[in-house]
């Protein structure tokens, strides 16, 4: 267990950690000093805390909303510098894998930035800290409060950091890939009807099945895949099929 992820679970005593540690921990964490702490704590606070309190305080969703443009512009930029020869639509495909909820998410939760967000007790509870669309939004308005404490080059370091440098895992992740999508647009484009998929088989117990999945298009099949769930068979199948489909075009 690295040191952050010890910070982590300390901070998860909440009763015996003032905000003031949380925050100097949270600074470490991301490899940033902010000469205005506030913004830190305002990216860290969900809305649930003023709705617990019926007050009206500020919540990060405003820095989330910035930082959300910071970080398309920071990967959009990356991409075109890294990608020279990539297609308008290949760098749009990998830039929603890369800045999208899933992503923002997983890698919070990774590091243990979650850890770090202020929430009513009862949304920690229930969940929240794990919650992808809480985890991701915070870690966007964080990056949004870097951007405006620091400036650009402060914010590219966060996500260059944090998420460009795991660019080759995200987007070799079978789950983040969308080849269904793919093979659909491929097939519609050719106007060669739907791709149907149908379960070849079912084996082991029901706690560890393997589905394996066929898919074909005009009851030609194209490609088959396995997997631990429907969904996972389904995107290999596809996979194999757009790989069958691209071979036969050359």
């Amino acid at each position: 267990m690295n040191l952050w992820r010890k910070i982590s679970s300390l901070l998860r005593k909440r009763g015996s950690e003032s905000s003031e540690s949380q925050l100097e921990a949270c600074q470490e964490l991301i490899g940033y000093r902010f000469r205005d702490r506030d913004l830190l704590h305002l990216s860290l606070t969900h809305r649930s805390i003023a709705r617990a309190a019926d007050i009206s305080q500020p919540s990060n969703e405003r820095l989330e909303f910035l930082g959300d443009s910071v970080l398309g512009v920071i990967i959009a930029e990356e991409l075109f510098r890294h990608h020279p020869r990539a297609t308008e639509g290949d760098l749009t495909k990998q830039k929603a894998m890369l800045v999208n909820e899933t992503t923002l998410a997983q890698v919070a939760i990774e590091v243990g930035l979650n850890q770090f967000i202020f929430m009513s007790p009862e949304e920690d509870r229930s969940g929240g800290r794990e919650r992808p669309s809480i985890v991701s939004d915070a870690f966007e308005a964080v990056i949004g409060a870097v951007y405006l404490d620091g400036g650009l080059d402060a914010a590219r370091n966060l996500v260059l950091g944090f998420i460009y440098s795991r660019k080759a895992l995200i987007l070799n992740d079978l789950a983040q890939q969308n080849y269904k999508g793919d093979l659909l647009e491929l097939v519609q484009g050719r106007g060669e009807g739907m791709p149907r998929y149908e379960v070849l088989s079912e084996t082991g117990p029901d706690h560890d099945k393997t589905f394996e999945v066929a898919v074909s298009i005009n009851g030609s099949s194209l490609g088959t895949g396995s997997g631990s769930s429907k969904k996972e068979a389904e995107q290999k199948a596809a996979r194999e099929a757009l790989s069958n489909l691209a071979q036969q075009s050359e």
